[in-house]
């Protein structure tokens, strides 16, 4: 606040006409600097503000769950279920608890493989997970991917 205070002063005296060089110049040249010294208040006011109001950060909620509904509805009471995402499996869990560098070898070994057709990129998407599970079912641990621990097992697999 102290600087704001003191680029106050400084503009109200250039305003006014207190500094001598300032009062010699044409309009136009004291109008700049007006407009300066108003910047540099502003300025001031905007990091003073900054300082004492940190910034707020809003969470994003999360997003609703698709309903599968029956082929043919009048087949009696039907209580919708949400739809499984790839990204809440145990596949995606597994994946995401290992660090980067590991993420990037998992999937290079998947693609040396012929498993895996997208870019290195250490993220989970659809292609990661098709090649996951076409690795997993090719060396017969294709059930083994209901549960997390067998994820961490086909993953440990590829990478040891």
């Amino acid at each position: 606040m102290k600087n704001a205070t003191v680029s106050a002063v400084l503009a109200l005296a250039v305003a006014l006409g207190a500094s001598g060089p300032a009062a010699a110049w044409g309009q136009r040249e004291q109008d700049t600097l007006k407009g300066a010294v108003g910047a540099l208040i502003l300025k001031a006011i905007i990091d003073d503000a900054r300082r004492h109001n940190p910034p707020i950060y809003r969470t994003v909620p999360a997003p609703q769950p698709r309903y599968y509904y029956p082929p043919a509805p009048g087949y009696g009471h039907y209580t919708p279920r949400p739809a499984v995402s790839i990204y809440n499996t145990p596949i995606a869990r597994a994946f995401y608890s290992y660090p980067v560098s590991q993420r990037y070898l998992i999937q290079r070994r998947l693609a040396s493989w012929g498993y895996y057709r997208g870019g290195i990129d250490g993220s989970f998407g659809p292609g990661t997970y098709a090649a996951v599970v076409g690795y997993a079912r090719a060396n017969g641990m294709g059930r083994s991917l209901g549960t997390t621990a067998g994820a961490f097992g086909v993953y440990d697999s590829l990478i040891y």
